[in-house]
């Protein structure tokens, strides 16, 4: 479980101190998504700035030059690869057509040794599952909807990716976990969650948003520093996890897949939350694992996706 948040300051009416204030208000906020480190990342003075440390947001001062008007966050929780490298931690920066860009992720991979093998991927000392996109988007040497579709339908895992480019533009790439902007006049916010917005605004004393926006699974959204919405789409990978719940054997339980999840909602939402697949939670209790059981599990996800895998190829 970790956090993504940002700002778009498309009007160029925010002061230095107010982005800095947002900034720092709204990384403390995404603290209850992740502690392990806090990382941003903006364009400054024609090159890409990564700041990021193994650290929580309330022990970083973030700090924006005044004519940086737009920003990429990350919080993390580990999952895969020790945040005390801090080569591991959220943005991570990667080149396409000799131009920088970074990337940041919120859900967990557990395709990407295969990708790294069937895509013929470089060997790189860093750890991160998230990294394997960086190098799928690098391969192809663009930064478009076409090779960000090509990345999120390669992948197999939950995720929401946002992505800074070089001309400033922001690109979040939504899959089935969650992300909120609230739009307010000249500037947006954004954050992995609606909660975090509202708790950080209140905290800022900010007005009631202007609209929101929580992009479905499957869109592709690219806001560029003028505020201008394009919008692109993928298809979700349909991996073995997603249909082996099909299978005729599952027709004879007592219970359908929607009262399952009338009855398991709060366990559902806490496990899309930490990153972890309904279906593995479905196999689960398909298998007839407790709920108080399968809360535990989630605090151990390699637990977790290696109970899961087992029942997945059982079936």
């Amino acid at each position: 479980m970790c956090s993504l948040f940002g700002l778009i300051d498309f009007d160029k009416r925010l002061t230095a101190k107010q982005k800095n204030r947002i900034l720092n208000t709204l990384a403390r906020e995404c603290e209850v998504r992740g502690t392990d480190a806090t990382g941003i990342a903006y364009n400054f003075a024609g090159r890409m700035q990564i700041y990021k440390r193994p650290l929580p947001a309330h022990k970083m001062h973030l700090h924006i030059p005044s004519y940086v008007n737009v920003v990429m966050g990350h919080t993390r929780m580990t999952t895969q690869g020790t945040e005390k490298r801090n080569q591991n931690n959220h943005p991570f920066a990667g080149k396409t057509d000799g131009k920088t860009f970074a990337l940041a992720h919120n859900g967990v991979l557990w395709n990407d040794k295969t990708l790294k093998l069937t895509e013929n991927l470089p060997q790189t000392s860093v750890e991160t599952d998230s990294y394997v996109a960086v190098q799928l988007i690098e391969k192809q040497n663009a930064i478009d909807f076409d090779s960000l579709q090509a990345m999120a339908e390669k992948v197999e895992g939950s995720f929401v990716f946002t992505v800074l480019d070089s001309e400033d533009s922001i690109w979040f790439i939504v899959g089935d976990n969650p992300l909120c902007l609230f739009y307010y006049e000249g500037f947006l916010l954004y954050a992995s969650t609606e909660k975090i917005l509202c708790n950080a605004a209140s905290k800022l004393h900010l007005s009631a948003p202007v609209s929101v926006q929580q992009p479905e699974e499957g869109e592709i959204l690219k806001i560029d520093r003028n505020g201008q919405v394009t919008t692109g789409s993928f298809i979700p990978r349909i991996t073995y996890p997603h249909w082996w719940r099909y299978r005729p054997y599952y027709g004879s339980f007592l219970l359908d897949e929607a009262e399952q999840k009338s009855i398991y909602g709060d366990l559902f939402d806490a496990a899309k939350s930490m990153g972890i697949s309904e279906d593995e939670i479905q196999a689960l209790l398909d298998y007839g694992c407790d709920p108080d059981e399968i809360e535990g599990l989630l605090y151990d996800p390699a637990l977790l996706h290696e109970m899961t895998g087992e029942l997945l190829y059982a079936y």
